[in-house]
């Protein structure tokens, strides 16, 4: 159900009104060659955590989007990285394979990466599947 998953965060991010505001297109599961724009979102790292029980098969995924920019400041990617909370934080997304039982907003971090070039916030969330 992961792949799942992940299609339908790309699908919710890529057509969200607030996001496309503060990023445009640049909705990312794997980054582009070439230039990046200067503000732009990527699918992170996943963790996958078992939860069957005596009604079926489950997961709890623990995965990461980032809001990376070039911007100076935090502030323009504190505002993407709040559109994308708000896209995602107990949504109610379709799924190919499975249900989503719950998604919700975890924790954030906001680093200064490339010496101080980059500002990068990292959202992670928290998603319950179920097998149908």
């Amino acid at each position: 159900m992961s792949a799942a998953l992940q299609s339908a965060v790309f699908a919710a991010l890529s057509a969200d009104p607030a996001v496309v505001a503060s990023v445009g297109s640049a909705v990312y599961d794997a980054l582009p060659s070439g230039a990046l724009p200067s503000i732009y979102v990527s699918l992170g790292p996943e963790t996958v955590f078992e939860q069957d029980d005596n009604t079926g098969r489950g997961a709890t995924n623990r995965f990461i989007v980032s809001v990376v920019t070039d911007v100076p400041g935090f502030y323009a990617a504190k505002v993407a990285a709040g559109a994308v909370c708000d896209a995602l934080h107990e949504v109610d997304l379709p799924l190919t394979r499975g249900r989503l039982v719950s998604l919700r907003f975890d924790r954030a971090r906001a680093l200064k990466i490339d010496n101080g070039a980059r500002r990068r916030i990292d959202l992670t969330f928290r998603a319950r599947t179920e097998e149908t």
